[in-house]
């Protein structure tokens, strides 16, 4: 018991020390103005939502994307239907008219010996086959742009596209 007592004293000694050292609060409020026992907000961190800029999403081009010598494309596919499509674009990928006044197209016959031997006429953005590529869509298909009519007709560009659709 003895000891039990001298452990109760010197906890009384060191706490009482400590609460005049460490500068705790008095247990009495009404020692301490009214100011002082306001909690306090924790002050607030202005925080500002970085946005990360989005990638502009580049146009997709249908079918089979050919890059041009004047850095435009050209978007192949054999269309519904059959027919074969040459949509024209520009360099940031958006549709225009045809800078070609019209095109050859050429392909293996899939069903009996030779090749399918088309012309392609303006149709908007577009030069259209007038005959119909048959499936399986397995083959080489030659395209030759023009520019002029008939005799004078000058062949601009050519292109084989190995399609497979």
């Amino acid at each position: 018991m003895k000891t039990l007592v001298a452990l109760a004293a010197v906890l009384l000694v060191v706490s009482s020390t400590f609460a005049e050292t460490a500068a705790i609060a008095p247990a009495h409020p009404a020692d301490v103005p009214a100011a002082e026992l306001a909690p306090t907000p924790p002050a607030k961190v202005p925080t500002k939502k970085i946005e990360k800029p989005k990638p502009a999403k580049e146009p997709v081009i249908p079918g089979v994307t050919l890059a041009r010598p004047n850095g435009t494309f050209l978007g192949f596919e054999v269309a519904a239907g059959g027919k074969v499509k040459i949509s024209f674009y520009d360099k940031k990928k958006k549709p225009v008219a045809p800078d070609i006044t019209k095109g050859l197209g050429r392909w293996k016959d899939p069903r009996a010996a030779g090749e399918i031997r088309t012309p392609l006429t303006a149709s908007g953005t577009a030069l259209i086959s007038a005959k119909l590529a048959l499936p399986p869509y397995n083959y080489n298909i030659y395209i030759t742009l023009l520019i002029g009519e008939g005799e004078t007709a000058k062949v601009v560009e050519s292109y084989t596209v190995q399609y497979r659709g």
